[in-house]
C-alpha cells in the first residue's frame, strides 16, 4: 500500500507542476532569432506561421527586436490591419527593443508601419487566452493504512512572482 500512496503523491505534485507553470506569464521574442525584419524569410506567411503554434496568455510579453530608426511596431485595429493603413494608431513604439504586455484577452495587431514593411509581411496578429485550470479528474482510489512512515507533503522550490 505504501507503493499505492507514493503513485497518489506523485500524481498530485505532478497535477500541480503542471498547472503553476501554465499560469506564469512567459517572453516571447517576436519572430524568434530572425526578429521584426522587414521582407521575413518565407514571406507575408512568416510571422503568423511563428505565431502559430504559440499560445499567449494574459500578461504574456513580446519582445520586437530591431534597430531604432529601421522599424517601429504599430498597434492597430483589426480592419486597419487588413489594409495595413496606419492613419489611426492605437499605439506606436518607435524604440526597439519594444516590449509589449498583454494586458487584455482577445485579438491584437502588430505592423511595422514604415513604407512598405507592412505589405510585405512585417506584420503579426495574435490571440490572447486566458488560462484555464486543469480539467477535473477523477478521484484517485483510496489509500489503505499503513504502518509504512509518510514522505509527507511535496515541496516545489518557490518562485519569483511576475512583475
Amino acid at each position: 500500500m505504501a507503493k499505492l500512496e507514493n503513485v497518489a503523491i506523485i500524481v498530485v505534485a505532478a497535477f500541480a507542476a503542471i498547472f503553476l507553470h501554465s499560469t506564469e506569464a512567459e517572453d516571447f521574442t517576436v519572430g524568434g532569432s530572425t526578429g521584426w525584419i522587414n521582407n521575413p524569410p518565407r514571406g507575408a506567411s512568416f510571422y503568423s506561421n511563428w505565431a502559430k503554434n504559440l499560445t499567449f496568455k494574459l500578461n504574456d510579453t513580446l519582445m520586437f527586436n530591431f534597430p531604432a530608426g529601421r522599424h517601429v511596431v504599430a498597434i492597430l485595429t483589426q480592419l486597419n490591419f487588413e489594409k495595413c493603413n496606419f492613419t489611426n494608431p492605437i499605439q506606436v513604439l518607435s524604440t526597439g527593443p519594444a516590449r509589449v504586455t498583454l494586458g487584455r484577452t482577445g485579438e491584437f495587431y502588430f505592423v511595422c508601419a514604415f513604407t512598405g514593411h507592412c505589405s510585405s509581411g512585417q506584420k503579426l496578429s495574435l490571440n490572447v487566452v486566458t488560462v484555464s485550470p486543469i480539467p477535473p479528474h477523477s478521484p484517485l482510489p483510496p489509500v489503505e493504512a499503513s504502518n509504512s512512515p509518510s514522505l509527507g507533503p511535496a515541496s516545489f522550490p518557490s518562485e519569483e512572482p511576475f512583475l
